[in-house]
């Protein structure tokens, strides 16, 4: 038997971890079917108290400022059935000073624990050192998205590498026969599309592309731009939409009205899929170089559209094997050549499709969803050779 248990946001959350898990829940139960076993798991939703969502009555809740709760929580879980718990970590997302309230979750847990790390800082600073050392001293595995983040564990925080478990970011199965249909239904079938999608912020470095748009449409008329995605909630409730409209002002100030569409509203995953797959290029202009997971360039890819980014650190993990793809931030110059290159010539395009599918095939969730089984069963049924290693280790420390 092998009962997980995801700590997590949860859908009906609108936040990329919330969408992650339920996705990986999903996956990993029709993996476990496909093995002849009926899937049994439990979710525990760390929930905002003024959230005012309805969340289905199966799931546990963990109220992000109520200390007890992540102590309490163990408990439950170290009483209950569970064979190994799937621990979904970001900062943001738990109670207390650098979301330390989830050290009281791993502290009292005895269960099995495989923490997968969204964030891993270069050189991190206090107090969030401290928090994901202790994270990292106290998991049976640390999962990441980027294999060059195992590196960073082991030089940063002396985790050892045979402890760590590299398992891409899960994206959905392309959907090519319907691309045509789609554009024709956005209005885009006569226009050169290239997208960006996620929710708004000023770290996503939309502004480069509007500096680089202007030459882009000089040579190619037909360009559309697409910025895709609601505010963050964290933005709008510090600034409201102050952010959308300096972009619509760069927007009008340049001239682009013709050639940028803003979707600002939150889109359903089968929407959101189509959406990317109707795109002629897909682009991350990202500022922060250190960025070591990216949920929307995991989808470009694993939907196998054609990608430029800035050379962040999980873009330079992703596409290692085509650095011409990788465009500095800060050169609207570069970005303008990047992106007319690739747009005027459907040939290269279709070739960078090709190539990008064959990165995102083993991306595709259901591959995804049999690999972490494969790891929750390893830890739920650990073999007597494992006695002196990680699992072992990580228990005793607890």
């Amino acid at each position: 038997m092998i009962h997980p248990a995801y700590v997590s946001t949860y859908v009906p959350k609108r936040c990329g971890l919330a969408t992650y898990t339920h996705h990986l829940r999903t996956y990993v139960r029709k993996a476990h079917r496909g093995e002849g076993s009926e899937p049994v798991d439990t979710v525990i939703a760390v929930v905002d108290p003024e959230e005012p969502l309805d969340y289905d009555p199966s799931l546990r809740l963990i109220r992000r400022d109520i200390r007890e709760d992540y102590r309490d929580t163990a408990r439950r879980l170290n009483d209950s059935p569970v064979t190994v718990v799937s621990l979904q970590h970001e900062f943001g997302i738990f109670g207390g000073d650098a979301g330390e309230y989830v050290l009281d979750f791993v502290r009292e847990l005895h269960k099995p624990l495989v923490t997968t790390f969204h964030t891993v800082f270069h050189s991190p600073r206090e107090p969030y050192r401290s928090v994901q050392e202790e994270i990292a001293r106290r998991s049976d595995r640390i999962l990441v998205m980027n294999r060059h983040a195992v590196d960073r564990l082991a030089d940063q925080y002396r985790v050892p590498k045979d402890k760590c478990v590299y398992i891409p970011h899960g994206t959905p199965s392309p959907v090519p026969e319907q691309r045509e249909s789609m554009r024709a239904k956005l209005g885009w079938s006569n226009r050169r599309v290239l997208m960006t999608f996620g929710l708004l912020s000023p770290n996503k470095g939309m502004e480069m592309i509007l500096q680089a748009l202007p030459e882009v449409v000089r040579r190619l008329p037909d360009v559309l731009y697409a910025i895709v995605g609601q505010t963050h909630p964290q933005v709008k409730k510090a600034e409201g939409e102050a952010y959308r409209e300096r972009l619509r002002d760069m927007i009008r100030e340049q001239n682009l009205d013709r050639h940028v569409v803003m979707i600002d509203r939150y889109l359903s995953e089968s929407e959101l899929v189509h959406t990317i797959m109707a795109c002629d290029l897909y682009v991350t202009p990202y500022p922060g170089m250190e960025q070591i997971t990216s949920g929307t360039l995991a989808y470009a890819v694993g939907l196998g559209r054609p990608v430029l980014s800035t050379p962040y650190a999980y873009a330079r993990d992703l596409l290692g094997p085509y650095p011409e793809l990788l465009i500095p931030y800060g050169d609207a110059d570069a970005w303008a050549r990047a992106l007319i290159a690739h747009l005027s010539d459907t040939g290269k395009l279709r070739e960078w499709e090709r190539k990008i599918r064959e990165i995102g095939r083993e991306m595709n969730w259901p591959r995804v969803g049999e690999r972490h089984l494969r790891l929750f069963g390893e830890l739920s049924h650990p073999r007597s050779s494992d006695a002196g290693g990680s699992r072992s280790i990580a228990s005793a420390s607890r």
